[in-house]
């Protein structure tokens, strides 16, 4: 063993102890990653739900969280780009200082008396900095699982991987709306996104400095990774996962903004993300679940199964009338929610070109959030124009989009098992 191979990602190993990801990657590690990524799932919910009680239009709400999707969009997997290429400590670290500082700005921007084009200006910039966390955890996983554990176990490991990943987001996406309502029920509209910023300071900047960001990528050999081309990124393969995600994020974005409208009817739309997480209850719970999974279930199968129950109860959304309704619904909806994801970031993982695996997950993750701000501006104005009903259909024809896609990926994965091995 070279000493390269022992000291990479970090870690120092013991060749007479066997090597777990959880020591791989020390036990702090956990913990600082998932509370690092909770003001990521708190931007558009915070940015949302501040800018229409701030501003009193939902369409403003909506088109102003597109901005941050567009932010994240172009320079999420720019960040990426730069992590795979010189480490992800400085990237993340410089990434979570610009982000908190923008989110402060637009807690006082939407206040003022500038006008709307500013604060369209501020949420770019919010979703430009996003640190994106929950993609570089993944990558950093798999590197530590590539670089550390046998090889027969890479198939296992990283389908608990990708397992625990999804849920920890799914916590994360339940906790912060649910966060983001709580503040700004009880305390004021601006409480969410400073909060926030207060969290990317501490845990974002924990997370960047945290033992495993520290290592540039290395072949065994100790020299620098030869990346792949970037014409890789294209394959079909990763296309079909990306259309995927980004049906998913399609979904999140439709449902919250057709669920605010739905409680605006009601008299209640500061309370549409605390209704919102009953949704994340089955789905946690079922995507820590699919490590649990035989591997003879396979991927592509998995992700027709699970994305035909969400595309089956949303839609029963149009004749949801009343909140308990509502809530039967989105409690449905989770169980198709988290095993989907899992399963498409294991094919992200698995497809992933060589050198590039930051790069494809913040592609997913910035996809995640393109659609969900793409769709939070297209439904806005559809429930403002058109009214709730009308709303509801949208969460229906993402969730199809997502289905499409997962037929797709049957035909560009064939007969072919799934690799087990983790590049």
């Amino acid at each position: 063993m070279t000493r390269s191979d022992t000291t990479r990602a970090g870690v120092t190993h013991d060749p007479e102890r066997p090597t777990t990801l959880v020591r791989a990657a020390g036990f702090s590690y956990f913990p600082v990653a998932l509370l690092a990524r909770l003001p990521y799932a708190m931007m558009v919910v915070g940015v949302l739900t501040l800018v229409v009680s701030a501003r009193g239009e939902l369409s403003l709400g909506g088109l102003t969280s597109a901005m941050v999707g567009l932010g994240t969009a172009i320079f999420g997997p720019l960040i990426g780009a730069a992590a795979d290429r010189i480490g992800q400590r400085g990237v993340v670290l410089a990434a979570g200082i610009a982000n908190s500082v923008v989110l402060l700005a637009m807690a006082w921007v939407v206040f003022s008396p500038a006008p709307d084009a500013l604060v369209l200006l501020v949420a770019f910039l919010i979703g430009a900095t996003a640190p994106q966390v929950s993609p570089m955890s993944r990558s950093r996983l798999v590197g530590i699982i590539a670089s550390r554990l046998p090889g027969d176990r890479h198939a296992a490991v990283l389908n608990g991987t990708m397992a625990y990943e999804s849920a920890a987001d799914e916590v994360v996406f339940v906790f912060g709306p649910f966060i983001v309502g709580l503040l700004a029920t009880t305390l004021n509209p601006a409480a969410p996104i400073i909060g926030a910023a207060v969290l990317t300071v501490l845990f974002v900047t924990a997370f960047a400095l945290h033992r495993t960001g520290g290592v540039r990528p290395t072949e065994a050999d100790g020299l620098p990774v030869r990346q792949a081309p970037a014409r890789e990124l294209f394959r079909p393969g990763l296309i079909a996962v990306t259309v995927g995600v980004l049906g998913m994020g399609l979904f999140f974005g439709s449902m919250l903004t057709a669920l605010t409208s739905f409680l605006s009817d009601f008299g209640h739309p500061e309370q549409a993300g605390l209704v919102y997480g009953v949704m994340g209850v089955g789905s946690a719970a079922l995507a820590l679940g699919v490590a649990w999974f035989p591997l003879r279930f396979a991927l592509r199968w998995r992700w027709l199964t699970f994305a035909g129950i969400l595309a089956l109860s949303t839609a029963a959304l149009p004749f949801a009338t009343t909140v308990p309704g509502m809530v039967l619904v989105l409690l449905v909806a989770g169980f198709g929610v988290g095993p989907t994801l899992v399963t498409q970031y294991s094919f992200g993982a698995e497809r992933s070109p060589i050198g590039r695996s930051a790069t494809v997950m913040t592609i997913l993750g910035s996809a995640v959030i393109v659609g969900q701000s793409a769709s939070s501006a297209l439904v806005g104005a559809l429930a403002q124009s058109a009214g709730t009903h009308a709303a509801m259909f949208a969460p229906v024809v993402s969730a199809l989009i997502v289905l499409a896609a997962g037929v797709a990926n049957v035909f560009l994965t064939g007969r072919r098992p799934s690799p087990t091995r983790v590049r």
